[in-house]
């Protein structure tokens, strides 16, 4: 049963990386494979790997206290196996909840900004038109807002930008592949700025400081290098722009301003939050909601019942992405699964034995998170490595965080970000390769080479 397991992990994975050739919603791939992964793991024989771990007898032990010794020795092994996977199932879905809480609150938040055309305090102040300076400036502005808001969400919005102040096509598409390497970038660097990355800080494996610390200099360096070199090589024109296509092309919303604030506001705050209360960063970021959900209600008081929902969170919570959510918890439910089943473990021990050092393998991954979702990668990572062996802030869990979160430019495919702008701007998987794929790899290499000397030396 073990087999079955693992090749429908397999098999789900595949149809997630190749969702769009099969035509299938990676959403509903990922959440079929976690339900039948614990669904066979619940129906099968007790397998050994289970039993005879830690964990199992550690429950066994908690049994036998809480329900006497004559009580727990009428219990049949099988009923024991069972009691413990729906255990195990409550312990990971714990976990689990408190990420998609967590990106649910963030993504209002930036939905709820954005209703508001908040962000246009950014975007409106870029006027160059010269395309080797606009580069530049799309790039940092793309790496700070990553890091502080999400690389999803930070692309969309530069995207967006770009598309009214760059009409040459060519031009556009090549500005949308470099937004995707910073976003990745920029949001590495922070707790908040990448799905993986705030898995890491949830679990324990990182600290905001420590994070931010160590992973500033190597994702500024995996930006730093594409730009040096496309400031000697980059030609073309950026086209010209209408001189009407105008900037009343969306309602804009008075209190613009104050709800970037706010919204930005709450977002830099969680990590300060968690630090002080020392409660799960899910609960900062529910406060930084319910905040924004008052004064959204509070103002504009003069628009109706109708045009007011589309300017508060309940409206904001509307458009979130649901889908993405659940694709979070399906992959991370089959993870969780394989995780119970000691298969991360022992995969764990298997590349050990190979290869006999984490920097090779951590880099290995960042690598493959071109090719496949970096979530499941980082989730598959924190099962096979434990923080007795491998305390917060180890070098391997802030390695981890860059090379996955970095590794996924290398292929329009392999990060969020990505796979967004491709459908923004119908971009070619074989021409990103060609044009974009090398630039995002020398970053990577760049910024992974930065990480390791500074390990190394300081």
């Amino acid at each position: 049963m073990e087999t079955a397991i693992i090749v429908v992990f397999i098999i789900g994975y595949l149809a997630i990386a190749f969702e769009h050739p099969i035509k299938i919603n990676k959403t509903a791939s990922a959440i079929l494979t976690g339900v039948l992964c614990w669904t066979l793991l619940v129906v099968s024989s007790p397998p050994e790997s289970v039993t005879g771990s830690k964990a199992f007898q550690s429950f066994k032990e908690i049994l036998k206290i809480e329900n006497g010794q004559e009580n727990f020795e009428s219990v049949a092994e099988e009923d024991l196996y069972i009691e413990f996977i729906g255990f195990e199932l409550a312990e990971h879905l714990s976990q689990i909840s408190q990420i998609l809480f967590f990106l649910m609150g963030a993504m209002t938040i930036v939905e709820l900004v954005d209703a508001h055309h908040g962000f246009r305090f950014i975007t409106n102040r870029i006027k160059t038109r010269n395309p080797k300076v606009l580069l530049w400036i799309i790039c940092w502005v793309t790496f700070f807002l990553s890091a502080v808001l999400d690389n999803l969400t930070t692309s969309i919005v530069m995207v967006s930008l770009i598309r009214k102040i760059i009409p040459n096509k060519e031009m556009r598409l090549f500005f949308a592949g470099m937004i995707v390497i910073a976003a990745n970038a920029g949001g590495a660097w922070t707790p908040i700025g990448d799905v993986t990355t705030t898995m890491l800080w949830i679990g324990g494996q990182i600290s905001t400081f420590g994070i931010m610390k160590n992973l500033l200099v190597p994702s500024i360096v995996c930006i730093l290098v594409p730009l040096i070199y496309l400031n000697f090589t980059l030609k073309g024109e950026l086209g010209e722009t209408e001189s009407n296509l105008e900037k009343n092309d969306d309602r804009v919303v008075a209190t613009s301003k104050l709800m970037l604030i706010l919204g930005v506001g709450a977002l830099i705050s969680v990590p300060i939050f968690k630090t002080i209360t020392h409660l799960p960063p899910y609960v900062g970021m529910l406060l930084g909601m319910g905040v924004l959900w008052i004064v959204s209600e509070l103002i504009n008081p003069e628009l109706d019942e109708l045009a007011k929902k589309n300017y508060s969170v309940a409206g904001a919570l509307s458009r979130i992405d649901v889908p993405s959510v659940l694709f979070f918890l399906g992959i991370l439910m089959a993870v969780g699964a394989l995780e119970s089943m000691q298969t991360l473990n022992f995969f764990a021990l298997k590349l050990d034995s190979i290869f006999g050092d984490q920097r090779i393998i951590v880099s290995l991954i960042g690598i493959l998170s071109s090719v496949v979702d970096n979530v499941p990668l980082v989730a598959a990572s924190m099962g096979m490595y434990s923080l007795e062996s491998f305390p917060q802030d180890h070098f391997l869990w802030e390695y981890l965080a860059y090379c996955a979160g970095t590794g996924g430019s290398i292929l329009i495919i392999g990060s969020a970000a990505g796979v967004a702008v491709m459908g923004m701007e119908k971009i070619d998987f074989i021409w990103y390769m060609k044009r974009i794929s090398l630039l995002a790899l020398l970053g990577y290499a760049g910024g992974a080479a930065t990480y390791l000397v500074m390990k190394a030396f300081f």
